[in-house]
């Protein structure tokens, strides 16, 4: 086998006319070498001395796959041994693969197999929204995150929910809108129902308000094009394998801080290659800036005051102390009602917390406190009615007597003679009878005393 050097080295002696003994023995190869190489024969490439196996196979495996593109190795493989193909079926398989006989199929692969180009992402342009869940999360139950990613700069920012449906949702977009400071122009998202319409590329009815609130545009993948989010998806692919995997918090609330805490450190100190950039920073020529620089020179739209007013909804059993916990902390519900479980709504942009019994009555209107924070929040009139009702627990009675003597009374004996059937009559003795039959038991006796067994 020659290399590259000595294949580039036999055409040119034998372009000045060298003939290939002579070429051979300058090289210190056979002629017979240097003619292959000379006919066409690839540098660098160790030709087979044996044959190949699926060489005379492969006019057949064209025809099946032309058939059925995805007909498995395994039914090939059975196929071609019943026509003399004598290897081990791993071996089919690295040679089918080697061979590049099946064909490409774009509608089940996506972008594997067919060219690729990073996307241009103008500055502020686009934000990249995606939900990803984690069970057996460390605080038990399941953990959603939602991840919105600015292409451009890459910095990403996350916030833990408690559901996924839409009012959590507007509530999570605006909370990781404004740890990014601003919202970009438009809204990338997958075909998630609560955004667009199963189906269909439109925005759904009640999503519609929520952008333009943002002022901004939402716009859908194409089906089966998540490569057009490419950079969220990334993120979330960084963030559980540096972030969740060592995950220790043990609480949502805790889990969040962390969160935040690795996206502003670990997230933003991310480099980025220039190439990638469509505006490069001119300073520092070849220098490679890093995701906190970029998202800091990002332009991004100001956000409105208040965050779009959704009403966030969720349940929650009532406890030993009248109370029901919400984020951390615990409001109270009026005595009476443990293992009730309560409706709690949140209007975003409130500060305050609505308690509803089964019923949909609202029982109690609480202020909220900050998520976390571990406070039981208690109105007077609440606190006063529990007070009543446990000091009307108490008792000055003296305790039972444990150890008294206390035996069945007449009405328990009657009740046992009646389960018993015997009408509640005394058990009785016939002394006269027992001492006949003793005296036939025992022949030598003659006299019975008064006491049964003496």
């Amino acid at each position: 086998m020659l290399t590259q050097g000595e294949d580039v080295e036999v055409h040119a002696l034998r372009k000045r006319g060298w003939s290939y003994v002579a070429i051979g023995r300058h090289i210190g190869r056979d002629w017979r070498t240097v003619k292959a190489y000379l006919e066409g024969r690839e540098p660098g490439v160790r030709r087979s001395a044996e044959p190949d196996p699926l060489e005379r196979f492969v006019p057949y495996l064209q025809e099946r796959f032309a058939d059925d593109p995805h007909v498995w190795a395994s039914a090939l493989f059975d196929e071609v041994v019943e026509v003399g193909y004598s290897l081990s079926y791993p071996s089919f398989v690295r040679q089918l693969r080697a061979a590049g006989l099946r064909p490409h199929c774009e509608a089940c692969e996506g972008v594997t197999g067919r060219d690729t180009i990073d996307i241009a992402h103008p500055a502020g342009e686009e934000i990249q929204w995606d939900w990803f869940e984690r069970r057996r999360a460390p605080w038990g139950g399941t953990a959603y995150v939602l991840l919105g990613t600015l292409p451009h700069s890459g910095r990403s920012r996350g916030v833990l929910a408690a559901a996924t449906d839409q009012a959590h949702l507007v509530e999570a977009m605006d909370a990781v809108l404004r740890r990014l400071g601003g919202t970009a122009r438009r809204w990338r998202v997958d075909r998630m129902a609560t955004v667009i319409v199963p189906g269909s590329g439109d925005v759904q009815a009640s999503f519609a308000p929520v952008a333009k609130h943002y002022g901004a545009v939402v716009v859908a993948c194409p089906p089966r094009r998540g490569n057009r989010k490419g950079s969220v998806e990334a993120a979330v692919r960084f963030a559980t394998g540096r972030w969740w995997r060592t995950l220790s918090a043990e609480s949502p609330e805790a889990a969040q801080v962390s969160l935040d805490r690795f996206w502003a450190t670990t997230g933003d100190a991310r480099l980025r290659s220039p190439s990638r950039i469509e505006d490069p920073p001119a300073a520092g020529g070849g220098r490679w800036p890093s995701v906190g620089e970029l998202a800091g020179a990002e332009p991004l739209l100001g956000l409105p005051a208040a965050p779009f007013p959704a009403t966030v909804e969720v349940t929650a059993p009532v406890d030993h102390q009248a109370t029901v916990a919400f984020r951390g902390n615990r409001y109270s519900v009026p005595p009476g009602l443990a293992g009730v479980t309560m409706t709690l709504r949140h209007r975003l942009g409130t500060a305050t917390l609505d308690v509803a019994g089964p019923a949909g009555v609202v029982l109690v209107t609480h202020r909220l406190a900050p998520p976390g924070s571990g406070t039981i929040v208690r109105t007077a009139a609440h606190r006063e009615a529990l007070e009543k009702v446990v000091l009307g627990q108490f008792s000055t009675t003296r305790p039972c007597d444990r150890k008294g003597n206390r035996p069945p009374t007449a009405a328990a004996l009657a009740e046992r003679a009646r389960l018993a059937g015997t009408g509640g009559a005394e058990p009785t003795v016939d002394l006269e009878a027992l001492a006949e039959v003793i005296r036939l038991a025992f022949p030598g006796t003659t006299e019975v005393s008064g006491e049964v067994g003496a």
